[in-house]
């Protein structure tokens, strides 16, 4: 896929908010890479400064990490970071969950669940330069249609515009996400009618419920929640 790492000169980012999983999935990579320059962040937030601070060769995103909801962290790091293979660690392993995150670009998904040894092998073979899904997961089923086409027209936004939409969701106004990324209420505004023609819809909040749609089914339900 373009991505094959060394193992010795791989830089990874652990980006979850659990110490013991991030902990967990360090102890996994040292069984794969032991020459590795590991980073661990907590929120979204830590992991885009960590990002800026280490050319990562791959980076482990907790599907939950807060700081986004649903899909829009992995979105966000395909669209500003195209070239850097992200595994979604998730304690939600429901196939469609799976299937949205690999449709966005995930290079692979790690089941909460999954023992050291599975962990091992998913990041050996990302790391290699394919992808890793869990075995026993059915990715071919088909997608309806709609669903389908709002997915593609979602992973079509910028970086800067998946942080304009994420910021719509919250209920930030123009001048609050404008102040939030140090630029104009003017180019706020220009990437909401950008992200408004990109999703076909015909305002904001037809907008954010399109994004809800696609979120809500990466939510983790909170007993399971690890």
């Amino acid at each position: 896929m373009g991505w094959a790492v060394s193992d010795s000169a791989a830089r990874i980012i652990i980006a979850d908010d659990h110490p013991l999983f991030r902990g967990a999935l360090r102890q996994a990579l040292a069984g794969v890479v032991a020459g590795a320059t590991i980073v661990e962040a907590g929120s979204f937030d830590e992991m885009c400064a960590a990002l800026g601070a280490v050319s990562a060769d791959l980076v482990l995103l907790d599907l939950a990490i807060p700081g986004v909801q649903g899909f829009s962290g992995l979105m966000y790091l395909r669209a500003q970071h195209p070239d850097i293979p992200v595994v979604i660690v998730s304690a939600n392993d429901d196939p469609s969950v799976i299937r949205r995150c690999i449709d966005f670009g995930a290079a692979g998904f790690i089941p909460k669940a999954l023992d050291a040894e599975e962990m091992r092998t998913a990041i050996r073979t990302v790391l290699a330069g394919d992808h890793w899904t869990p075995a026993d997961i059915d990715l071919s089923a088909p997608v309806d249609r709609e669903t389908s086409e709002l997915v593609k027209r979602l992973a079509s936004l910028t970086p800067q515009q998946v942080r304009v939409l994420m910021m719509l969701s919250e209920g930030l106004l123009n001048k609050q996400i404008a102040y939030e990324l140090s630029v104009s209420e003017a180019t706020v505004k220009a990437h909401v009618s950008a992200i408004l023609q990109k999703l076909g819809v015909e305002s904001r909040t037809q907008a954010v419920i399109a994004a809800a749609r696609i979120a809500a089914a990466g939510q983790v339900p909170t007993p399971s929640a690890a």
